[in-house]
């Protein structure tokens, strides 16, 4: 066997490591869930929730955000990313933009990260427009785009493709997992990466 006794510089890496990642999850509340169209809706509940219990796993910090709980106009968070996520406190919002709200900025600043995991619904909008001003700020943003939706094929196709251009790398969220975890060695987090992988892959 050839695998390095040391991991490459984990806050240096160009890839994705549990120590230069953070996970951003936006607007992912039943109203917004109930009204994509892009893919099944129980694939992409069960596709984000994956991806909670990826960043769990390796110990990532989660920047969790809403939009209009306080005011009464929509309802918190679906409850199989906070049942992963139990001590994760959302940022709540009025702003359609994420970035355009200082708490959540600050949140972000917050968990010392470089690369910034975003998934939001819709596709098109609450992932596009903080994802933008992250690229603009600096980060390197990973948008997962089997565990984001949009309104339309269109609007979620015009939105990703908006966001590689700006710089914005496209990612799975099987590519997330396996890219955190890239060594079998690593006897740590290898049973529970085989867990959400393997029971995940085909289903």
């Amino acid at each position: 066997m050839t695998s390095p006794a040391i991991a490459r510089d984990p806050v240096k890496d160009h890839m994705l490591t549990p120590d230069n990642a953070a996970l951003i999850i936006i607007d992912f509340q039943p109203v917004q869930v109930g009204s994509i169209v892009t893919m099944n809706k129980r694939l992409l509940v069960k596709n984000v929730t994956a991806l909670a219990r990826t960043a769990k796993l390796y110990g990532l910090p989660v920047v969790l955000s809403t939009v209009n709980v306080a005011t009464g106009r929509n309802m918190p968070t679906i409850h199989q990313i906070t049942d992963v996520l139990p001590d994760a406190s959302p940022i709540d919002r009025t702003s359609i933009n994420a970035w355009e709200d200082e708490d959540f900025v600050a949140a972000v600043k917050a968990t010392g990260r470089s690369k910034l995991i975003m998934v939001a619904l819709w596709t098109e909008v609450c992932l596009v427009f903080p994802a933008l001003d992250a690229l603009r700020e600096g980060y390197e943003v990973f948008a997962v785009v089997d565990a984001v939706a949009g309104t339309s094929d269109v609007a979620h196709r015009v939105g990703i493709h908006r966001l590689v251009q700006a710089g914005a790398v496209p990612v799975s969220w099987i590519q997330v997992a396996c890219e955190l975890q890239r060594d079998w060695a690593r006897d740590a987090t290898t049973a529970g990466f085989a867990d959400i992988v393997f029971a995940e892959v085909g289903h």
